[in-house]
């Protein structure tokens, strides 16, 4: 039965996307405010449908960065990105350049700002997404990066990827780290939803200064620590 209830909820959260991105459509394609009322609207009904229909109940704990900052997240589903942009003024993302070319999502992802990336030409990329991140400057908000390059499964480990490093020494810009145990319930493959309360928590800024090796360890040490502690909340047992 549990299963049932995720697939409807599943289906109808991509028919809200699609209604809403919809709805919205003219007013995001002559504003950029337009396109973050759609996707905070979007979140606000993902949230409130997933309280009452499989359980989930979300929670941002820590100080809300605001201004121009990097945030460096733990990814481990949908979920955790609809937390933070929700809370954040002006969120906008590093994201797959594939993501582009996706209905709904690629129209808003442009709108909003977000910088793609090439995640197969590695040196290249790197060098292209901090270019891209320099030209989005014009329009201040808070850019928000996946250090991992994807969503890892709770208790899986993955490298810490060196592009989170070259924006920090590039950007100059204070980096908020954000810990998450949304994998917990909203699992990053799969239909199966799970009660609980998915948490967010914004960390203590790291601020510029630092070299890129001793940034890109106090950043992986600071995350994965608190996503541990947080997982641990959440039922996670090793």
């Amino acid at each position: 039965m549990r299963w049932f209830i995720s697939l409807i909820f599943v289906v109808q959260i991509y028919l809200a996307m699609l209604v809403i991105g919809i709805v919205f459509a003219p007013y995001a394609l002559v504003s950029r405010n337009g396109a973050f009322a759609a996707c905070k609207t979007y979140c606000r009904w993902v949230f409130w449908t997933a309280r009452w229909m499989v359980g989930i109940r979300t929670e941002l704990r820590g100080k809300i960065p605001t201004g121009e900052v990097m945030i460096a997240a733990k990814h481990q589903s949908f979920l955790d990105i609809m937390i933070i942009f929700a809370n954040v003024p002006r969120g906008k993302f590093i994201m797959k350049r594939e993501l582009l070319w996706t209905p709904i999502i690629g129209i808003y992802a442009k709108r909003l700002g977000c910088v793609p990336v090439d995640r197969g030409k590695r040196g290249a990329a790197v060098a292209q997404m901090v270019r891209d991140v320099a030209a989005e400057f014009a329009d201040p908000g808070q850019l928000i990066i996946y250090p991992q390059g994807t969503r890892v499964a709770p208790g899986d480990k993955k490298p810490y990827k060196m592009g989170t490093g070259v924006l920090y020494e590039n950007l100059g810009q204070t980096c908020v780290p954000a810990a998450t145990n949304v994998g917990l319930f909203w699992p990053r493959k799969g239909i199966m939803r799970k009660p609980g309360v998915a948490v967010v928590e914004f960390l203590e800024p790291i601020e510029p200064g630092l070299s890129r090796a001793e940034f890109m360890s106090e950043l992986e040490d600071r995350i994965e620590a608190r996503s541990d502690a947080l997982m641990h909340e959440g039922g996670l047992r090793p």
